[in-house]
């Protein structure tokens, strides 16, 4: 009697962490442009009295940008390949941010700045759909998981890179000097990405294999044309529920990036530099989270299942947020004390999203891969670009505490809205 021996899981290729480590760096990189202004906040509203309500706008211009170019993004990924959709989509984010930082030199009006910063956005979403179809074309499924949340860490790095760099930055050269840092490293990754990605294999499927036999000629001709794969979204509610649950889900992770700095400062006293720190520590921690989230995802073979998860911890850090900002005077050390549970929220709130992106990728398949992430998104940044001016005028008239407390409210109706199992296209 003979026996059978599984294979051995496939080797990842040297390539693919090459690709992934330059598409990871290039989406931290346009989240740095997209991220700075949440971290001039302090200079324009607490030093300069602007409104909380027209600051919170002009940090939701970037992602605005994003949301009307992510599926066109991503659309052109699925043609062209993803090697010159991402350096060419940061040649035009370079563009973007230095007009921002002449635009900052010659006018302290919002408006045109905001312009500068809409059109950065809408280039720096070519890395977002076109570095998820890299990852998941490099990788295979049993390390997608592991490779995704890696190249998830890209936004929680680049908003941790702005939380330490764009204060002190903004204090030592004004706001010009943020855009001309952020243009110059932003050209650098453009030189570095078009000469070190590469696009993945993709497979080919044919149409023989479903042509019957004896067809004759028109058969054999048609066996040359690649079949054209299914419409997921046509096929399963799977997409579309995980779109849903990832609109609801992004609701505390901007939140808390946007107002979180804004809270330990006026609301528990921190200093600017110390907050500006501990928001790029919480990041930081949040962008490993990510990677020991995916892990799991791949240890346990269920994407879904451990989502849900991070939804019912997601409720739980915000209930307890809301609580410390509500009695933190009658807490010791409630300065501190709120300081942690803030990081903690930070990291939940963000450890969500390459399960979702992974879960999407995969269902999509290869050839809807680019589109798909890119309505995965837009639905989040359509929720960004509302939680900036929304969440402002929500804690301008209700406070924080109340609000946290409403926050928690995306996470719960999310749980049911998961999947029970993964699919795969």
């Amino acid at each position: 009697m003979t026996q059978t021996v599984a294979a051995p899981p496939a080797a990842v290729p040297v390539r693919a962490w090459v690709v992934l480590a330059l598409g990871l760096l290039a989406q931290a990189a346009g989240t740095l442009l997209v991220s700075a202004p949440v971290y001039l906040i302090p200079l324009l509203h607490l030093q300069l009295g602007l409104p909380l309500a027209a600051v919170g706008a002009l940090t939701a211009a970037p992602t605005l940008g994003m949301v009307l170019t992510l599926v066109l993004w991503g659309a052109a990924a699925d043609r062209f390949g993803e090697r010159w959709v991402i350096a060419g989509g940061l040649a035009l984010t370079t563009a973007a941010a230095a007009a921002a930082a002449i635009t900052a030199a010659a006018t302290d009006a919002l408006v045109p700045l905001g312009i500068a910063l809409f059109f950065g956005g809408a280039a720096s979403a070519s890395t977002n759909a076109a570095s998820g179809r890299v990852v998941v074309g490099w990788f295979p499924r049993h390390r997608r998981g592991l490779a995704m949340g890696v190249r998830q860490m890209s936004q929680p790095l680049g908003v941790a890179a702005a939380a330490v760099t764009v204060p002190p930055l903004a204090s030592a050269a004004q706001t010009s000097g943020v855009f001309v840092a952020i243009s110059a490293l932003l050209a650098v990754l453009t030189v570095a990405c078009a000469i070190g990605i590469r696009n993945p294999p993709r497979p080919q499927i044919s149409r023989a294999a479903a042509a019957p036999a004896g067809t004759g000629t028109a058969a054999a001709g048609s066996a040359a044309r690649p079949a054209a794969p299914p419409n997921p979204y046509r096929t399963s509610a799977f997409l579309a529920r995980i779109h849903a649950v990832s609109v609801l889900l992004v609701v505390p992770q901007f939140a808390l990036a946007t107002f979180g700095m804004v809270w330990l400062i006026a609301g528990l006293g921190w200093t600017p530099a110390a907050a500006g720190l501990l928001m790029g520590a919480s990041q930081f921690v949040g962008a490993l989270g990510r990677i020991v989230v995916g892990a799991l995802s791949d240890r346990v073979g269920d994407r879904v299942r451990v989502l849900r998860r991070v939804a019912v911890a997601g409720v739980i850090v915000m209930v307890l947020l809301a609580l410390i900002a509500l009695a933190h005077g009658a807490i010791p050390a409630g300065f501190a004390v709120g300081g942690v549970v803030l990081v903690l929220a930070t990291v939940v709130s963000v450890a969500d999203n390459g399960l979702a992106y992974t879960s999407v990728a995969e269902a999509a398949g290869s050839a809807w891969a680019g589109r798909s992430l890119g309505v995965q998104n837009t639905g989040q940044f359509i929720a960004a670009s509302a939680v900036g001016p929304g969440i402002g005028a929500a804690i301008a008239l209700l406070g924080y505490p109340l609000v946290f407390g409403l926050i928690a409210l995306a996470p719960l109706i999310a749980i049911p809205l998961i999947p029970r199992e993964d699919r795969h296209g």
